[in-house]
């Protein structure tokens, strides 16, 4: 009993942390009013640090990814079903969140900042995604406001060295190699987070109000019970796709373990031992679950997916725009789709997405992060259990297509 009480500490270490200092800082807001703008730099040095590192961060884990495909891509046709499958149901598990939020919408009084939007160029459509999808010089990749346009060049980057065979091993070497020291920048900024966000959410509260309490609970109410209902629901029809009633009774049966492993561990690598083990037990065959479910971790996550529509409805609601116009959704599913990849085995990974939403849409950086990395952490294990579960379901989807199995 004692050792599982030290495992969900040691899990959920980094989420109570965040708790505790969004709550211990919005204490301080709710004494203190006004006069905690004083702390206020502390949290904009976090966010500054944050921001700094960005652009490297994304850069090596994007181009190490996809310089690492090389034992996968000669798997041809099971790869490509896989990546379909992949794409397929974080766009569903997308689609299903926006149906959520147009069902219940947060189109609430939730207008906390009346910032100015970011300038964005005006101009042909053409020439608007021209400015989106690319720069015209090199040292505008660094910037934030070019995040798009960095993902792009960071995967042709990955997929140069990937082409350049023995040649660009050393390249290959020093990708990964900054990945992980990218990644371990990453952690160090974040041990500040608790601290940061506490000084960020004093601030919002002394200035805004007790009233900002209440803003989270209504989207929180949404997504959770959004998830519940993809979980139960499109899980048991995608295990109906992939064998009948057969396939439904082998994958509940099975799909237990896993489901308990990722909600105690909050972690979609951490499940991958469980997962293989039940999608052994489940049949499905080695090569298939070897492939799907190691790649499904970081390049596959149907809750980030449904937690990145609610963040951008929700800032969409605070800074008072309309999230109704097809472009918008169009471009708010391409969004999911590029979260579901990049964010993977990151810590803290989904803020990635998060700077990718604010940036494309013109929303201000400031204001807009703190809000959504709030929202994140408040989702985040229900959003783990859809991650990682959604790992087993396509391996079984994947076995279905690619090699017929028969449960």
């Amino acid at each position: 009993m004692e050792v599982k009480k030290i495992n969900f500490l040691k899990s959920y270490s980094s989420i109570l942390l965040l708790l505790g200092g969004i709550t211990v800082g919005s204490i301080f807001g709710l004494i203190f009013k006004e006069k905690v703008a004083v702390i206020k730099p502390i949290g904009d040095i976090f966010l500054n640090l944050l921001f700094t590192a960005i652009i490297p961060l994304i850069f090596f884990t994007i181009a190490s990814s996809i310089a690492s495909l090389e034992r996968t891509e000669k798997l041809g046709k099971l790869f490509i079903i896989m990546i379909t499958v992949f794409v397929s149901t974080v766009l569903i598990s997308g689609i299903v969140m926006i149906v959520a939020v147009y069902i219940f919408p947060i189109h609430q009084n939730v207008i906390i900042s009346k910032v100015p939007l970011e300038n964005i160029q005006s101009g042909s459509i053409g020439d608007q995604i021209a400015q989106l999808l690319t720069v015209n010089d090199f040292f505008e990749l660094l910037s934030r406001k070019s995040m798009l346009a960095l993902i792009i060049f960071s995967f042709l980057i990955g997929f140069a060295s990937l082409q350049s065979g023995e040649k660009g091993s050393a390249f290959r070497s020093f990708l990964d190699s900054g990945n992980e020291v990218m990644k371990q920048l990453l952690n160090m900024i974040m041990k500040l987070a608790p601290l940061g966000l506490g000084a960020y959410f004093a601030y919002q509260v002394g200035v805004f109000g007790p009233q900002l309490f209440g803003i989270y609970a209504k989207p929180l109410g949404v997504y959770y019970g959004a998830c519940v209902f993809y979980f139960f629901v499109f899980f048991s029809l995608y295990a109906f796709v992939a064998g009948g009633k057969r396939a439904f009774k082998v994958f509940w049966i099975n799909n237990i373990t896993p489901s308990l492993t990722a909600v105690g561990t909050c972690s979609s690598i951490a499940t991958i031992p469980a997962n293989l083990e039940a999608a052994e037990k489940m049949g499905i065959p080695k090569h298939v679950r070897n492939l799907v479910i190691p790649l499904g971790a970081p390049l596959h996550k149907d809750g980030s997916s449904m937690s990145s529509i609610l963040k951008i409805t929700f800032l969409f609601a605070m800074f008072g725009k309309d999230f109704t116009s097809p472009s918008t959704l169009l471009l708010a599913l391409g969004i999911t789709v590029i979260v579901s990849i990049v964010e993977g085995g990151i810590p803290n990974g989904g803020y990635i997405g998060e700077v990718l939403a604010i940036t494309v849409y013109g929303l201000p950086m400031e204001q807009a992060l703190p809000v959504a990395m709030i929202l994140g952490t408040l989702v985040d294990p229900i959003a783990t259990l859809l991650n990682a579960n959604g790992d087993v379901i396509s391996s079984m989807l994947v076995s279905r297509f690619s090699e017929r199995t028969k449960w």
